[in-house]
């Protein structure tokens, strides 16, 4: 599938109808998020006949365009259940087997690598300090491939150094910079519309490094 074609069918996906502040639930545009899963593909060979997980799935983007790219299975997960349901509609409309788990990322109970590519688009952590990072940890120890996610890029240094030092990342690379686009959804936004750097990074678990 081309890129154009995947941004084309991401972009008629449903969104939230009413984020909620406390999850920092921002919608993944379908030019993130088209990029984010064609370059796991095409660049890495990580989504296709891949078991995928997309972590904080909200409304599905990131798991529709992992079943689109030909993934042997996707689970999408998130705490929300009305995220999960506009995510299923999302699916369904698309003619996709996804499955969809109701759980909070953190509690999961996953034990060792079970999927073998973890995307997704965490919390940035401006409501709930270090949230981003939360995820990343859980999203290490399950993922026996590659993990995909989106941080500001404000914070690369820190991720970097965490995912290697304390999460035992093999590897941490920036695979590019993008423009995250966040309009006025929140009382506290104070702007209508901001547009945050935001950083698209592939970390490589220890447990493909022992592996390969």
């Amino acid at each position: 599938m081309k890129l154009k074609q995947l941004e084309g069918l991401l972009g008629g996906l449903q969104q939230f109808p009413q984020p909620k502040e406390e999850l920092e639930q921002y919608p993944t545009g379908p030019h993130i998020a088209s990029r984010m899963l064609f370059t796991a593909e095409n660049s890495f060979e990580d989504v296709s006949n891949k078991v995928v997980a997309d972590f904080g799935c909200g409304c599905g983007t990131l798991g529709v365009a992992a079943a689109l790219l030909g993934a042997e299975h996707v689970l999408s997960i998130d705490i929300d259940p009305e995220s999960l349901e506009i995510a299923s509609v999302n699916a369904e409309e698309l003619e996709l087997d996804i499955d969809f788990i109701r759980s909070n990322v953190l509690e999961l109970g996953w034990r060792g690598p079970i999927v073998d590519t973890v995307i997704m688009n965490p919390p940035f952590g401006t409501r709930k300090k270090g949230a981003d990072m939360d995820f990343l940890s859980v999203a290490l120890k399950v993922a026996s491939q590659a993990v995909y996610s989106l941080h500001k890029t404000s914070t690369r240094d820190h991720v970097k150094r965490t995912a290697l030092r304390s999460f035992n990342a093999s590897s941490a690379e920036v695979i590019c910079e993008l423009r995250f686009d966040v309009p006025k959804m929140y009382k506290f936004h104070k702007k209508k519309e901001v547009d945050i750097a935001v950083d698209l990074w592939r970390f490589v678990p220890a447990s493909h490094q022992r592996s390969t």
